[in-house]
């Protein structure tokens, strides 16, 4: 039967249906869909023009091209997202980092391949990130061949509307499968740079915007929900199995470096010394409501009671900023002044670290 399934290369009068689908994708995609549909659409394109010009009615889209040479990756996935009803299907694939650290190991002597990997990072990873290099690198590589990770990709797609159900690697390449769940959120400020601003809920439910040194790839803010259905929470209320960190990440955390441009915020007004961490909406969600009320009294912090008290579970992170904010409200001074102290004292003789 697989020799009746054909992609259609660009929507378009000109196109030449006659290539053959692998035949480990289309037992992948049968899966989850009927790529015999005729509500299925199949492509091979790197251009939004082309899921455009899908005349309806549509209720699954498959592009083999992988997303790595897709222009504009989030236009791309918000057209798809416009063709769609509601639990349509996306399917699509990307060379992950991991896949193109194998690929360059494999084709290159090991000495080699590290510094062509480095040169690689740099050039297709870091150049289209940054507002300088980024014109440079559409002119001469055409926005082109870009190096994504895993949490960069799946960002995206929750961003433009899908949820990730599924994705396996097939020829060294990593397919996902996506639900439509809802509309766009055409962000016009995604994160990208190294110094970036994270939204968070400030006083009386302001959202402000908390300047922090890059420590997890682009569009994890998109992946909390997610990260909370799949893993939940570990001791301290960070995340489990937080796969959107990156490994310097990890090292600015261990020693306070990423939180260095809050100082910013501290010399704007829009956060003080010590105080409750400014939250995001979805770990807002989390809180009790009596809690939530009580938060919003006041200016969120640069040092948080967290590192005075070290708890473990959000129960115990909510009561530990009851008892801060209880103490604050009846006497503010004395009581940044001695959680101040506690917490400098915990950082350097308990050693007490984000992670």
């Amino acid at each position: 039967m697989f020799k009746n399934l054909f992609i259609e290369k660009k929507v378009t009068p000109k196109f030449n249906p006659c290539e053959i689908v692998d035949k480990e994708l289309v037992y992948y995609f049968s899966k989850y869909i009927n790529p015999f549909d005729v509500d299925t659409r199949i492509l091979d394109t790197s251009t939004a023009f082309n899921v455009e010009s899908i005349t309806p009615p549509v209720k699954n889209i498959i592009n083999l091209r992988k997303i790595n040479n897709i222009k504009s990756i989030n236009k791309f996935f918000e057209t798809a997202n416009k063709k769609l009803p509601f639990n349509g299907t996306v399917i699509g694939c990307v060379e992950s980092y991991n896949e193109r650290r194998f690929r360059i190991n494999e084709s290159f002597p090991r000495l080699i391949s590290k510094f062509i990997y480095i040169n690689d990072f740099l050039v297709h990873r870091v150049f289209p990130k940054i507002s300088i290099t980024r014109g440079i690198y559409k002119y001469f590589f055409n926005d082109k061949n870009k190096a994504l990770s895993v949490t960069e990709t799946f960002g995206r797609l929750f961003s433009c509307g899908f949820e990730v159900i599924n994705s396996t690697v097939i020829n060294n390449l990593l397919y996902f499968i996506c639900k439509k769940v809802r509309d766009p959120f055409y962000d016009e400020e995604p994160t990208n740079g190294i110094i970036y601003k994270m939204k968070r809920i400030g006083k009386d439910g302001k959202i402000i915007k908390v300047y922090k040194i890059r420590t997890m790839n682009p569009y994890a803010e998109y992946l909390q929900n997610f990260l909370f259905k799949e893993h939940n929470l570990k001791e301290g209320g960070k995340f489990k199995n937080d796969f959107r960190v990156t490994s310097w990440g990890k090292f600015l955390r261990k020693y306070w470096l990423d939180e260095i441009p809050m100082i910013f915020n501290f010399l704007k007004g829009d956060i003080k010394l010590v105080g409750v961490r400014p939250l995001s909406k979805h770990y807002y969600s989390l809180y009790s409501d009596s809690m939530k009320e009580l938060r919003l009294k006041f200016k969120p912090g640069l040092l948080p009671p967290f590192y005075a008290d070290m708890p473990k579970t959000l129960d115990e992170i909510m009561e530990s900023e009851k008892t801060y904010l209880t103490a604050y409200e009846k006497n503010p001074f004395r009581t940044d002044f001695k959680y101040f102290f506690k917490i400098i004292r915990n950082i350097i003789l308990r050693k007490a670290r984000s992670s």
